[in-house]
């Protein structure tokens, strides 16, 4: 070979050498500008925007089919630990069947502001009737009377809790991993009944501690002042955080599966997965760790890429867990049942339906909650679903059956 054709080879060869280091250095799609978070993983017809005086809040939403004026709402509620983000893969789906899709980041989470993380806050705002109004002040500023509201998680109760204190406006509610058991209800025709001495009551976090493997409830880990700090600070750091903690409550984790349970007792608790009933001397941190999928489970896993995992650390690396954790323990305080008290009785009498993955633990782990949704706490259940190939996070795992089946409730209630 001549000198010049060698030369023109290692140009050559340099040439293709350099355009396949910028191939690799592109990301591998287009930047969504118009999002706050998400912004290689969100297709560019999803959309964030900050709405203000949201009763008391600055809240940060995710939106598609916003383009074209008069469709009607659909409002999705996330849970924990997850964003608006969480609702990505059912958005432009729903938006393709009519839909305006509006996904809140909630209050304590992501980049919603005017809500305290402080351990030491004033809990009264992250009650569920707060949350309630939260919900209907996001739906007005956004110009709707009515709309249909779905739930995941934490999400589950707060929908169910808008379509029972406002079907005027919550028109249906779809209710997700979580089964709604029903408001709260005071004694009932006992003021000639002959007094009837009362039955200790249960005390399951000393039931749990005491068995031989001791062990405690998840929702009393999440209440203690060092539930945040375990989290924020685990030593693999938050992106291992995550990934191990989605792994472990999906069906990508083999050991979920789960059936109902026969009692509220310490025995039968403890038959759940250690994310639910932990260990009693561990954090969650240290519980999920040991959860982490190997590399060629994490390179298989289409539904919870690495950029999405980026995603959760990133924004709760800014904000902290705290925020979220405000509702377990507001939950837990003897004046939000108090509250909700005011519905004793209250049924929710707008259609309804359930969805949840097979694989999911959350279905059964209050004993009976799905059962009293199905025949008393909701007057008009239409469907109850447990989607195959999903756990906990069943629209980031299933997302193409969940976009179905929330695509035929809505239209049926159109």
């Amino acid at each position: 070979m001549s000198a010049d054709g060698l030369t023109r080879r290692r140009h050559l060869q340099g040439w293709i050498a350099g355009a396949a280091a910028l191939s690799m250095a592109r990301p591998a799609r287009a930047l969504n500008q118009n999002v706050a978070y998400g912004q290689k993983t969100l297709p560019e017809a999803i959309r964030s925007r900050l709405i203000q005086n949201i009763n008391g809040l600055t809240v940060h939403i995710l939106e598609a089919g916003f383009e074209a004026p008069g469709r009607p709402c659909v409002l999705l509620l996330h849970g924990y630990p997850e964003l608006a983000y969480s609702w990505r893969r059912v958005m432009l789906p729903l938006a393709a069947a009519g839909y305006h899709v509006v996904v809140p980041d909630q209050r304590g989470f992501g980049r919603t502001t005017g809500w305290d993380n402080r351990y030491d806050a004033d809990l009264t705002s992250f009650g569920q009737l707060n949350i309630v109004r939260d919900a209907l002040a996001l739906v007005s500023a956004l110009g709707y009377r009515s709309v249909q509201v779905v739930g995941h998680d934490m999400g589950s109760p707060a929908a169910a809790w808008c379509a029972l204190t406002r079907p005027d406006v919550f028109k249906s509610a779809v209710m997700m991993s979580a089964p709604f058991a029903g408001a709260p209800a005071f004694p009932f025709n006992t003021a000639s009944a002959p007094a009837r001495p009362a039955a200790p009551p249960y005390d399951m976090d000393k039931e749990l501690a005491a068995l031989p493997r001791p062990r405690k409830h998840y929702q009393r880990y999440y209440t203690t002042r060092e539930a945040n700090d375990n989290m924020m600070h685990c030593p693999q750091g938050l992106h291992a955080f995550f990934r191990a903690y989605y792994h472990y409550k999906s069906a990508d984790w083999k050991g979920n599966q789960p059936f109902p349970l026969k009692a509220r007792t310490a025995e039968e608790f403890a038959k759940m997965p250690t994310y639910y009933i932990m260990e009693l001397d561990k954090g969650m941190c240290e519980t999920v760790i040991p959860m982490m999928p190997s590399a060629a489970e994490i390179a298989a896993c289409k539904w919870f890429t690495e950029d999405d995992v980026d995603v959760y650390a990133a924004e709760y690396g800014r904000t902290g867990f705290q925020g979220g954790l405000q509702g377990y323990r507001r939950g837990s305080d003897p004046r939000n049942t108090a509250e909700l008290l005011t519905f004793a009785g209250r049924t929710i009498d707008v259609p309804s339906c359930f969805i949840s993955g097979k694989s999911d633990w959350g279905v059964y782990q209050a004993p009976g909650a799905a059962e009293r949704m199905r025949t008393t706490a909701c007057t008009k259940m239409v469907g109850f679903h447990l989607v195959d190939g999903a756990g906990h996070w069943v629209q980031q795992e299933q997302p193409e059956q969940v976009s179905k089946l929330l695509i035929e409730f809505l239209r049926q209630q159109a």
